[in-house]
């Protein structure tokens, strides 16, 4: 069954749409609005959202308002859910190599995930690019400001 879906976002492009004041809020949400994509979120996406919303900082969002606004994600234009269907060792072998510090173990699953499902990542972290390689390069998209 082909996926609806043609986006995966990673946790900081979900994090830059639903947080006016991320720095590139305005980069998201103008893709968004020019190339009104089909796009999902996952499991991973979703609790990284939750975490970095509420970790303790001064203006911080407590839990139940951090589920709303990723509660309202649901309602917006072209939004699809993907379950995680596969195991970290099936979707993260191919970029073993490539994998250089922990800080990148949610990156690497998201861009196993979205090869697997013919996804392109979204992101704004230049070190995908090195993680996916060559081979999978075409799966991720990085916004820059310009």
């Amino acid at each position: 069954m082909k996926l609806k879906a043609e986006y995966l976002f990673d946790v900081n492009a979900l994090l830059a749409l639903l947080s006016e004041d991320h720095i590139h809020h305005q980069l998201m949400t103008g893709w968004l609005n020019d190339t009104d994509p089909q796009w999902s979120i996952c499991a991973f996406t979703e609790t990284g959202f939750l975490r970095t919303a509420t970790a303790p900082r001064p203006g911080k969002i407590t839990m139940t308002e951090a589920a709303a606004i990723l509660e309202s994600t649901t309602r917006r234009p072209g939004y699809h859910y993907l379950a995680v269907d596969a195991d970290f060792q099936t979707l993260c072998s191919p970029f073993f190599a490539r994998l250089y510090g922990t800080k990148q173990v949610t990156d690497v699953y998201l861009l196993g995930l979205a090869v697997r499902q013919g996804l392109v990542l979204v992101t704004m972290d230049k070190g995908i690019l090195r993680l996916a390689g060559k081979d999978y390069g075409q799966h991720v998209l990085l916004l820059e400001a310009k």
